[in-house]
């Protein structure tokens, strides 16, 4: 069995402000390393990533976390959800979810996201803080618009959302779990009285549509439904808010980089990339073997898991020229941003538009930003984000 040789810490505040000289230093030792206190193995290149990610031979397998009784609104949560199945299950899910964005609701949303982008930019002074004031109420906007809850919503969705993502951390205690179960319960509570009122009044929403498909013969459940949803919400924002502040505050770091989009060199789509691949807002994602198999010559067993380091396969030098290189011209681009797989991320092509868009209006109204202060991180690694960037508009 292959040691690490370097100790890796996802508390340690050095490691959270900069993971990426750790994760080198792991690279560095191999492509699958075991990693004793987190019990699982590590994946750092990204071949290794990429083998995992689309290996057949590795599911997405969830296990109730316990006390059951106790954690069961958080544990229901993931239960019914197709992110955290395999198939049969995950197959009827993600087909029942995908068919509702399949009928143009995504590129329907364009005209939609445009004017929201506008009407947001147009409020805000020389001086904000660019998360608070506009990439964070974005994304809720725009998920709750496609699902056709309350925009006024936005900020309770948002504060469930983040209590129930930090159990995605490693090591987390009684508080966050207290935090995540009260949460997993309003949210929960909030969608089934959103379903309640589409099975009344249908509209032209997602959740109208996931309903219709019931109707249909369709089998998913209530449980399922409100998952499903739930799922939706959660990474229909998250990951979002995460990836455009890690990248504008890359694009301020780097205003060569900034000019080269803002003068029309590189478009938004193309840098858009490179903003995911630098600094990766999902650095982690486990998947358990179901059998054994081989990965970059170790063997896994089957029932061990295996931790995907993104953030590591996005920085991996046998996959990108100058890795630690910020190049908005960027392409190709293989990041691993949005996972492989039969998990590919069934939002990928809204977060896209969405953050082209919201990234395009911002800068072509406010080409020069730079940061005002300190920006601090948040205090995660999993879902790697700041917690405010104050900016200020520089003529």
């Amino acid at each position: 069995m292959t040691r690490y040789a370097v100790q890796l810490d996802p508390g340690e505040p050095e490691f959270l402000r900069d993971p990426y000289p750790v994760l080198a230093s792991l690279r560095a030792n191999g492509p699958v390393l075991w990693h004793e206190p987190m019990g699982m193995w590590l994946a750092t290149s990204h071949e290794a990533v990429s083998k995992v990610l689309r290996d057949r031979a590795f599911g997405r397998l969830w296990s109730d976390w316990e006390p059951v009784d106790e954690l069961e609104p958080f544990n229901a949560l993931h239960r019914n959800q197709m992110m955290e199945n395999e198939p049969p299950a995950h197959t009827r899910l993600r087909k029942l979810v995908a068919g509702a964005f399949g009928r143009g609701h995504v590129e329907r949303m364009r005209p939609r996201i445009e004017e929201l982008a506008s009407t947001m930019v147009d409020q805000l002074d020389e001086t904000f803080d660019v998360l608070a004031d506009y990439a964070e109420p974005m994304p809720v906007y725009v998920i709750a618009d496609l699902l056709g809850v309350p925009r006024e919503d936005h900020q309770r969705l948002r504060a469930w959302s983040q209590a129930i993502v930090h159990m995605y951390e490693p090591r987390v205690g009684a508080e966050v779990k207290a935090a995540a179960v009260e949460a997993s319960t309003a949210f929960s509570d909030y969608v089934r009285d959103v379903v309640t009122d589409r099975r009344q009044h249908p509209g032209e929403d997602l959740i109208s549509d996931l309903i219709r498909e019931r109707g249909r013969g369709a089998k998913l459940t209530d449980d399922e439904l409100v998952a499903s949803v739930v799922l939706l919400l959660n990474a229909g924002h998250e990951a979002s808010v995460n990836a455009f502040g890690n990248g504008i505050y890359a694009l301020m770091a780097h205003p060569g980089q900034l000019a080269r989009i803002t003068s029309g060199e590189v478009p938004m789509e193309i840098a858009l990339e490179e903003l995911i691949r630098f600094d990766a807002p999902l650095q982690l994602f486990e998947r358990t073997a179901t059998a054994d198999v081989e990965v970059c010559g170790q063997t896994i067993q089957a029932g061990q898991k295996v931790a995907c380091l993104m953030g590591s396969a996005n920085r991996d030098a046998a996959a990108f020229n100058d890795p630690d290189t910020f190049d908005v011209g960027r392409d190709p681009n293989p990041h691993v941003g949005f996972g492989m797989g039969r998990h590919f991320c069934l939002g990928a092509p809204l977060a896209r538009l969405e953050l082209q868009i919201s990234m395009s209006h911002l800068l072509g109204r406010f080409p020069r930003l730079s940061p005002v202060g300190e920006a601090p991180r948040r205090p995660t690694w999993v879902l790697r984000g700041f917690e405010s960037i104050p900016v200020e508009a520089i003529a």
